[in-house]
């Protein structure tokens, strides 16, 4: 059997494992709690010896800027996606959704398969780019998110003025970033991972064995899809992924990318899953709300939750198919058929609900009609008769 199909059937059974999970870890806290691991320790530990191993030079700042360029575009484009979908993109679930969809969550969905698929380098160049999404979840969603929340310009200025602070030192004080700009300075003073104290390399090379089966464990938990509005969650995810693809066929065509690696890691980070930030900022303005008894709601958190929930496994799944086919999808042509099947995919939804509007529509029209209803009961009575 191939080695990255064996990689694949082993991730898969870990979620499995999850979601076997649900019956005796079922709390929202224990789950929060295994998140954290992840987040606190797993990952800045994984990340920290992938930047030690690789050689840093000046081009790695191009990434977090790319990122964020992407998270922007992605951002424009949302409303056009709703738009497609039937969503209003002015009302709660569509606020809610535009927050959301242009946000990446590349810890919990791309990095361990970044790790081991395409090994160290790239996961750090993954890792740089993740920079710049932070920024952009963190400090520009949040702008747009009060915005959308006040009225008042003068009143929205000191309120964001009040919390930026905060939200900078959220933002200097994560454990991946502190990780992240503690390995950029020892690389540029030479330091690699064979140069610092052997039990510590080895401490933090174990806490990076641990993350992938626990991101894979907690995706296996922390999954649930509701059958409510799951088809017209389903068709905007797989129209994001399609967009997302068109995207990086357009960037490696124009820019001349051929390293295939490289490629690899573009199309898996732009395909992470939603971020879990916006939620954030979303359940803390819904909150202040509800205490302000605000009777039109800024946005919709079971909405915005249902959309985490889902976007996942997606994510996780297209992710995983792409880079166990090795180098398939490193050609453009290959990126474009399946940016076709995944956006035919998204638009059945809506075309099947737009027609069956349609012909309710017109029976509607046929019912009301006194002619029409007239000459139906004369031909019923005729038939009888």
């Amino acid at each position: 059997m191939d080695g990255a199909l064996e990689k694949s059937i082993s991730f898969i059974l870990f979620i499995v494992i999850g979601i076997i999970l649900k019956k005796k870890i079922s709390t929202g806290d224990e789950i929060n709690g295994l998140k954290k691991i992840i987040l606190l320790i797993a990952l800045p530990a994984t990340i920290f010896i992938a930047l030690l191993k690789v050689k840093v030079d000046g081009n790695l700042i191009l990434f977090p800027i790319l990122a964020l360029v992407f998270n922007v575009i992605l951002f424009v484009v949302t409303p056009i996606l709703l738009k497609i979908i039937g969503i209003d993109g002015n009302s709660s679930k569509g606020r809610s959704a535009q927050l959301l969809l242009p946000s990446l969550a590349p810890g919990l969905s791309c990095f361990p398969f970044i790790l081991e698929f395409l090994g160290d380098g790239s996961l750090a160049k993954a890792a740089m780019a993740d920079l710049g999404n932070k920024f952009f979840v963190l400090f520009l969603l949040y702008l747009v998110a009060f915005k959308w929340h006040y009225k008042n310009a003068d009143f929205e200025a000191k309120s964001l003025n009040s919390k930026l602070k905060g939200l900078l030192k959220a933002l200097l004080y994560e454990p991946v970033n502190i990780f992240i700009i503690v390995a950029l300075v020892l690389v540029s003073f030479g330091i690699t991972l064979d140069k610092i104290p052997n039990f510590l390399s080895m401490t933090l090379s174990r806490l990076s064995f641990i993350m992938t089966p626990l991101v894979l464990l907690f995706i296996g938990l922390a999954v649930k899809i509701k059958k409510q509005q799951f088809f017209q969650l389903f068709s905007l995810l797989l129209l994001r992924a399609s967009y997302t693809l068109l995207l990086i066929a357009v960037l490696i065509s124009f820019a001349d990318i051929s390293i295939k690696k490289d490629i690899l890691v573009m199309i898996a980070f732009g395909l992470s899953s939603a971020s879990f930030w916006p939620f954030a900022h979303i359940s803390a303005i819904h909150l202040k709300e509800k205490k302000e008894k605000t009777f039109e709601k800024t946005f919709d958190p079971n909405f915005a939750l249902s959309i985490l929930a889902l976007s996942l496994p997606i994510s996780v799944l297209l992710i995983l198919g792409i880079l166990t086919a090795g180098n398939a999808f490193t050609e453009t042509n290959n990126i474009l058929i399946l940016c076709g099947i995944l956006f035919f995919a998204g638009i059945l939804y809506p075309v099947f609900i737009k027609i069956k509007k349609s012909i309710m529509a017109k029976k509607s029209n046929e019912t009301s009609n006194p002619k029409k209803v007239f000459f139906s009961f004369l031909r019923i009575n005729k038939i009888q008769s």
